[in-house]
Parts: structure tokens; sequence; C-alpha cells
């Protein structure tokens, strides 16, 4: 039996990427969507990471995740949960913090509000921590290095490192915003000429507070056995030092095979911020008894059902079961 052809609209779909891997985007169109960060790609900005069998300082890490309790058109309930990891010499500690909150708004304008919050939250759990650390103890960020009101994290947490002489870095699960000259994902420009590592690609872009980030730009590979490469923002003060000697230390907690290449301590805040089902059930319990009590839960449990039948259609009960996720 012969093979059948390709559907035309898959060949033609598979054309426009290689379009697209040969000449890449324009520039106008980056603009257009907001993307402004080209670089033309310099290989000699990149170097090799040391191996460090062990680090006697600590590596802490802050993350934040939201779960929607209830959902309309209009409002959300949501639960946040911060949390920190503590890894030194292979022992961890962590600890967290829970806060709910609703929100009156449409969709666009929740999802930018709750974004913010977890960094007020993130910011005010790794300012606590602050006291308990010194200049030999890292203190990771999930996220790119940009600090001030409405644009990142507090910019009080900043200085309070500066202060004390911690490196402060930041570390990005995603760089969209980053491209090459001819408008690609520049993360992937540069894995293609990269050694396995462990390497780190300084700089792809210098601290700018004028835009609010505050840390240079750089692009780690931090795992030899793992493909995953990550942007990580080293903040301004910190610029003064060797970059390698700086960021080497990372290697050896950014080995563990669950981690994919990701330091330890973030991939342990990232994990330990997720709520349990059975817990989400209680606060969701809870919420339904607090609503019944006011009288305004006919009213809302109709706005519910004017937004959720997709929900139904996939069998979902609650909102937490089928999150949100902007992929496009």
């Amino acid at each position: 039996m012969m093979a059948e052809d390709p559907p035309i609209d898959l060949t033609c779909a598979v054309d426009a990427l290689a379009r697209y891997a040969e000449r890449g985007f324009t520039y106008e169109h980056l603009l257009q969507t907001g993307h402004r960060l080209m670089v033309t790609p310099d290989f000699s900005q990149l170097d090799l990471l040391k191996t460090v069998k062990s680090y006697g300082g600590k590596f802490v890490a802050v993350d934040c995740s939201t779960r929607t309790l209830k959902r309309a058109n209009n409002w959300g309930i949501y639960l946040l949960r911060a949390t920190h990891a503590t890894v030194e010499n292979r022992e961890v500690e962590w600890g967290h913090r829970e806060k709910a909150t609703a929100l009156v708004g449409p969709s666009h304008v929740r999802r930018n509000v709750l974004r913010n919050l977890r960094l007020e939250m993130e910011s005010e759990i790794a300012l606590s921590l602050t006291d308990k650390l010194d200049a030999a103890d890292y203190l990771l960020l999930d996220g790119a290095g940009y600090f001030g009101e409405k644009k990142g994290f507090r910019l009080s947490l900043y200085e309070r490192c500066k202060q004390r002489g911690l490196s402060l870095l930041s570390i990005s699960k995603l760089s969209p915003m980053l491209h090459d000259d001819l408008g690609r994902d520049f993360q992937a420009t540069v894995m293609l000429g990269a050694p396995d590592g462990p390497w780190v690609y300084y700089p792809v872009a210098k601290a700018n507070p004028g835009e609010h980030l505050y840390g240079d730009i750089s692009l780690v590979k931090l795992c030899r056995e793992s493909p995953r490469v990550f942007r990580c923002d080293v903040m301004k003060y910190l610029t003064g030092r060797e970059i390698v000697s700086l960021l080497s230390p990372l290697v050896t907690v950014s080995e563990d095979p669950r981690c994919l290449g990701y330091p330890v301590p973030l991939w342990l805040a990232h994990d330990l911020s997720a709520t349990s089902d059975s817990k989400l059930l209680y606060y969701y319990g809870q919420i339904e008894d607090l609503l019944k009590k006011t009288g305004i839960y006919d009213r809302l449990s109709k706005e519910e059902l004017a937004c959720n039948f997709a929900d139904e259609l996939h069998r979902r009960r609650f909102p937490f079961e089928r999150e949100e996720i902007d992929y496009v």
C-alpha cells in the first residue's frame, strides 16, 4: 500500500516554518508584537563554567503559584501559595504562606493583578529571609530581573540584597523576548553554537534601571546531561565580579535529574508551591458556605454557569481542575 501524501495544509505549514528558520522575523513585526530585544550572537561572550563539586554557602529560592477556586466572567476567587526552599550541603528546609483573594474585573485585568500579587508575595518572603543570609549565600528568584512598582519585584528587596552583599539572581523558565538579529529565538541560536556545557553567555543585554531591569541578562546551561538553557539575570551590583566564578556554584545544585537542568532550590520552591486538590476542595467548600450565608450565592452561582460551559464539556466540576495556561 502506497503511503499517502501529507495534506496540503501541513505541507504549507512546514514551508512557512522553513522560511522562518532561514529568514526569521522582520524587525517591524517584532515591534508590533512588543518583542524588541534583538541581539547579534557573539560567541566570544560564551565561557565554560567551572566544575564545582561542593559549595559551602546556602542556596535559597522563592516561587509562588495561583490556583482558581471560583471563576466567572467578571470576577474570580484565587488561592496564592508562596514557597521558599533552602538547600545547604544537601539539606533542605522550606516553608510557605497562603493567601486567598477575590478580584473583580475582566480576565486580562485579573491576570495582570495576580501576577503583581505573586511578585509581591515572593518579594515579601525573600525580604524576610535576607537577615538569615550572608555574602556567601545565593538568593534565587523565579522570573526576569525587573524591580519596581507594577513592574517586578520590590525594589527594597534589591537594595537589601545589595546592602548585605548577597548573590541575587533571577532565573526564568521562559525567555520569549530574546531574539537574534534575524528575529529567531536567541536562546536556540546560542544553543546551536555552544558546547555541551555547562556554560554562560554573558552579557546578552546590560541592566537598564530606567526600564526597571536591574540585572544584566545572560544565558546559562547548568547541567551537561540536560539540553535546557535558562535566562539568568545578574544583578547590577554583582557585575564587577568575575562572572564564571559567580555562576559556577549553581552547577552544584543543578544536576538532579528530576530538575532537567534547573537549579534544585527553584525546582523545589516551584514544586512545593502546588496546593493539593484535597486542600483546594476544603477551601472551595468554605467559600460556598460563606457565600450562602451572605445571601448572594444564587446570583454568583448563575454567573459561574455563564462562564464555565467549556469546563462542563471537559467533565471538569471545579475551576482548579482545568487551569488556564497562556500558551498560544
